[in-house]
């Protein structure tokens, strides 16, 4: 599958480096060089944008927000490329929907690497919503009407509770950090501390009452979902 990216900046120069870069990993390019330009390509439904913050006609705040407002882009991973780079501006960008927050300048290697790791968390997400029934051990997990049997026994989680354990299943045996469950369950647009993790794998596992071993904890890394 090749992936279309809606690169918006400016700078040509810049916009001629990344595209060179881009299409050199198979990528097909989009370019805007401002804010309703870039608004306009939406309609060609890029894989991924790349937004510059200060752009004419419209920023690249006002275009991101835009962007968010749409149904039909709610989905597409919105990276950040920018001069602007404090921690307000990158706090401003992720509130408005961004993926993520890159500060200029950044090799193209670097870039190419961060636009790869939005398009495997747009793909893995994309595999979460078309499965609807998880089949693992003695848990059914029905996504469709967000209940969960236990040996055939039907029991209520709380939507977070749900999502939480439904991602974990979903990858056995495979460790994941406080972190990146809060990115993956919460959202980027989000602020909860780690310890939230921690209170809802209890919860979870006094649901799961004799079957409590299935969530595993891994000292100093995170948890993971037993391997049956």
């Amino acid at each position: 599958m090749r992936y279309k990216i809606l690169l918006a900046d400016d700078e040509k120069d810049i916009i001629e480096f990344l595209s060179y870069n881009l299409k050199l990993e198979n990528f097909d390019v989009i370019v805007a060089y401002d804010g309703e330009q870039a608004l306009q390509k939406m309609e060609e439904l890029p894989s991924l944008v790349i937004l510059d913050v200060m752009m004419p006609k419209l920023n690249g705040y006002e275009v991101c927000k835009k962007i968010r407002q749409n149904a039909n882009y709610k989905d597409i991973p919105i990276i950040f490329l920018t001069a602007k780079a404090t921690e307000i501006d990158e706090i401003q960008g992720l509130e408005l929907g961004a993926n993520d927050f890159i500060p200029k300048p950044i090799s193209p290697q670097k870039l190419i690497a961060r636009v790869k790791s939005n398009l495997r968390k747009l793909e893995s997400h994309s595999a979460q919503t078309k499965l609807k029934i998880l089949n693992v051990g003695p848990l059914v997990i029905d996504r469709v009407k967000y209940v969960i049997y236990i040996n055939s026994v039907e029991t209520i989680f709380p939507k977070k509770e749900f999502e939480l354990l439904f991602f974990l299943a979903l990858y056995p045996g495979k460790v994941f950090s406080r972190e990146v469950l809060l990115k993956e369950v919460w959202g980027t647009d989000v602020y909860v501390v780690d310890r939230t993790i921690d209170v809802h794998i209890r919860k979870i596992r006094e649901k799961l009452d004799k079957y409590e071993y299935l969530i595993e904890t891994i000292k100093g890394v995170g948890y993971r979902f037993k391997e049956i």
